[in-house]
């Protein structure tokens, strides 16, 4: 049985995109990859054009860096949500200095109110040292927060290391 909600952490090219992906094609349907990144520079547009390689025609793809429950709110019980990644959504959130507790609970309610099932990838960054400068330690804090809340939201949340997924709430299809 496949998971209504599923959240999808791991650390950078950890592989949790892909196996996301790979989760998300499972369902048999209509699939939206809903992506939060943008590109500034030609580092961060390679990275995006290598997700979009791996995407055929059967995805429909939806930018969405800032207002992520206005398409949610959209979705059907026909369709499947990719949402990648909660990261990049969060420092979107951060760069355009927004309220992000309120951003949070915002999006907390589109994902109670999605029609469809979804899938949320996120970035765990709070593993390695305490960062140096207090903007990094505040987006640290920050997606420490997002990433509990989501996990508490999912009825699936899986780490994904070096490709493999390693359950740490509810149980894999």
């Amino acid at each position: 049985m496949l998971p209504q909600r599923s959240f999808v952490l791991g650390g950078a090219s950890s592989g949790k995109s892909l196996w996301a992906e790979q989760l998300t094609e499972s369902y048999g349907l209509s699939m939206i990859y809903l992506a939060t990144g943008q590109a500034f520079d030609d580092e961060g547009q390679a990275r995006i054009k290598n997700h979009q390689k791996r995407r055929d025609h059967r995805w429909q793809t939806i930018e969405a860096p800032l207002d992520v429950g206005g398409v949610l709110d959209g979705l059907t019980p026909e369709n499947v949500v990719l949402v990648d990644c909660a990261t990049m959504w969060l420092s979107n959130h951060m760069l355009a200095e927004n309220k992000l507790d309120q951003a949070q609970n915002d999006l907390r309610e589109a994902l109670r109110r999605c029609a469809a099932p979804w899938v949320v990838v996120s970035n765990e960054v709070g593993q390695g040292i305490v960062p140096d400068n207090a903007l990094a330690r505040q987006f640290r804090e920050a997606q420490g927060a997002l990433n509990i809340m989501l996990a508490s939201e999912a009825t699936l949340a899986v780490q994904v290391i070096a490709g493999l997924p390693l359950v740490l709430k509810g149980t894999l299809p």
